[in-house]
């Protein structure tokens, strides 16, 4: 069954029209109080390794975190003045993620790369203990 559109067209598409880090960008942001590092990944892919103090907000829950009429929204997100900027393993949710959130009219932005090359590039990385 052919589809009308891959999930690698959908990608190049969104990654058209949002604004896109690269990793090296991003780790010099990290301690920025003015930036929100969103991770969008699964919880095993998370407990694996995150990046220290990014926000996890599960891909299947981020529009309805982010939008303030849902009774899911998050504080986290509503937040003035702040710069958002998602993340997944590979940069293609994220990708999606944002040009959906930027459909919705909430500004992002979304690290190209994701977390596949976060440590060998020299950013930190927070391994949670073993319950």
């Amino acid at each position: 069954m052919a589809l009308k559109k891959t999930a690698a067209q959908m990608v190049e598409e969104a990654r058209a029209r949002i604004e896109e880090v690269e990793t090296k960008d991003l780790i010099a942001l990290v301690e920025d109080p003015d930036t929100v590092i969103v991770d969008i990944r699964d919880i095993r892919e998370r407990q694996r390794g995150h990046i220290p103090g990014s926000v996890h907000a599960p891909r299947g829950m981020v529009e309805f975190w982010v939008d303030p009429d849902s009774p899911y929204h998050k504080d986290v997100f509503a937040q003035e003045g702040k710069r958002y900027i998602f993340h997944c393993a590979s940069g293609w949710r994220s990708a999606l993620t944002v040009a959906t959130l930027q459909d919705m009219g909430f500004e992002a932005a979304h690290l190209r790369e994701g977390f596949s090359t976060w440590a060998e590039q020299g950013g930190p990385v927070t391994i949670p203990e073993k319950k």
